[in-house]
């Protein structure tokens, strides 16, 4: 693990703090039972590993995590793995909504950090980075934190550049003319954006993290929490108050650099927060040339590792070979004469006798039966196929059996269903 670098951990007191509550309704059914941050991701993973993961890479040792929606499972994952030494005052600590200003639940995730600045008084930090739980991407934050601290700002925002045709999918950032690291407005996606004055047909879209100095983090959120008419959210109000005070500052994540990143994955990040998103991004990990590669060791994603057998691929009584080929398949799991093409497989995953597999995402213990079909499918936890059963094959079989269907043609099946021929 990449040493704390001296400039941050000494001279200035760094505090991290995650935005997890957040309900992901584009995801659903995936969470129907969890929050949007716990959904499993690449197979061992779930979504807030990648957040906590570049945070510890990047020096910082003290963390909190806001939660709130159905955060059980959250909670206990980042209890059981998140564990720091608490020698010299490390902690990953998962802070569930208090209701510390009256009988409420947190309105935004401006609000969200204004009923737990009792954590920010603990701390007294100088400097608090402010990210989302549910991205996919590498970062290096302790850059992020050094160009913030040089500009002299109360905020900077990070953002990613993305094809001017795309703009109305984010908030995008437009410089200052004059200054390219200066936010002169902060649009939420805009019909007529302006193109980087170095790059005409990009623009720098918001990836939901900020370096916040923190009197002005404060004094802007307790500001934030006086107005009736706020969204309280930090990208649609926080931020445009940083902007119209001449305050906001933008980190270009391209000139970013992780060790061990390659020119193909240099940069990535992805937004997974619909059906569609999530998908493609685990099609991103399963290439020759990863497009997000998972095997960089020179800057980990770290998860549980639980205690499981190795994968087996082996034949079946009739001579049928279990095989895969440009997938992923995670520790337990066991192909037995079946075939398994560009997919994802998650820990506890059985596939029987001439069972196919192809373009899908498989959590933990779902079971595919004999002469089974799944295409083009994510299948949540524990999923039974039965012998014979098909998903992704015929879309009107699917929605007529309550699975949903995006416009895609992506099948996705909830957690513990049996599916019939």
């Amino acid at each position: 693990m990449p040493q704390i670098p001296a400039s941050i951990s000494v001279m200035t007191r760094v505090f991290g703090m995650v935005l997890a509550g957040g309900e992901g309704k584009r995801l659903m059914p995936l969470t129907a039972d969890r929050a949007k941050p716990a959904v499993p991701f690449g197979g061992s993973y779930r979504l807030i590993d990648f957040a906590l993961s570049n945070l510890i890479n990047s020096g910082l040792r003290r963390i909190v995590v806001l939660t709130q929606y159905k955060s059980h499972s959250l909670d206990r994952h980042i209890s059981q793995t998140w564990r720091m030494s608490p020698l010299l005052g490390s902690y990953v600590a998962s802070v569930p909504a208090q209701q510390r200003l009256g009988k409420r639940w947190f309105s935004g995730s401006a609000d969200a950090i204004l009923q737990s600045m009792n954590l920010l008084s603990d701390e007294r930090p100088d400097i608090v980075v402010v990210v989302g739980a549910d991205h996919v991407y590498r970062m290096d934050f302790e850059q992020m934190v050094k160009a913030h601290i040089e500009s002299g700002r109360g905020v900077t925002v990070a953002a990613i550049r993305q094809p001017i045709s795309l703009a109305n999918q984010f908030g995008v950032i437009e410089v200052d003319a004059k200054d390219p690291t200066a936010i002169a407005a902060f649009r939420e996606k805009p019909k007529d954006p302006k193109g980087l004055p170095d790059s005409p047909n990009e623009v720098l879209a918001s990836m939901g993290n900020y370096v916040f100095s923190a009197k002005a983090l404060i004094d802007a959120i307790e500001h934030d929490g006086t107005l009736e008419d706020s969204s309280h959210d930090m990208g649609g109000d926080i931020v445009p108050y940083f902007v119209s005070k001449g305050d906001a500052g933008v980190y270009d994540f391209t000139y970013n650099e992780i060790p061990g990143s390659t020119e193909r994955d240099h940069s990535y990040w992805r937004d997974v927060g619909t059906i569609d998103s999530y998908f493609d991004a685990h099609m991103d990990l399963i290439s020759v040339m990863p497009i997000f590669n998972l095997y960089n060791n020179d800057w980990p994603i770290y998860t549980q590792q639980i205690n499981l057998p190795p994968a087996k691929f082996v034949h079946d009584g009739e001579g049928n070979q279990g095989r895969t080929t440009d997938s992923i398949v995670s520790l337990g799991t066991v192909i037995s004469g079946g075939i398994v093409e560009r997919s994802v497989l998650s820990p506890w995953v059985r596939v029987q006798s001439r069972a196919l597999v192809t373009d899908s995402v498989l959590m933990d213990g779902v079971q595919i039966g004999r002469d089974a079909t799944v295409r083009k499918a994510i299948l949540d936890k524990n999923v039974t196929v039965a012998d014979g059963a098909a998903i992704g094959v015929d879309k009107a079989r699917d929605l007529e059996r309550g699975f949903t269907v995006t416009d895609s043609g992506i099948t996705v099946v909830g957690k513990g269903v049996i599916v019939n021929p």
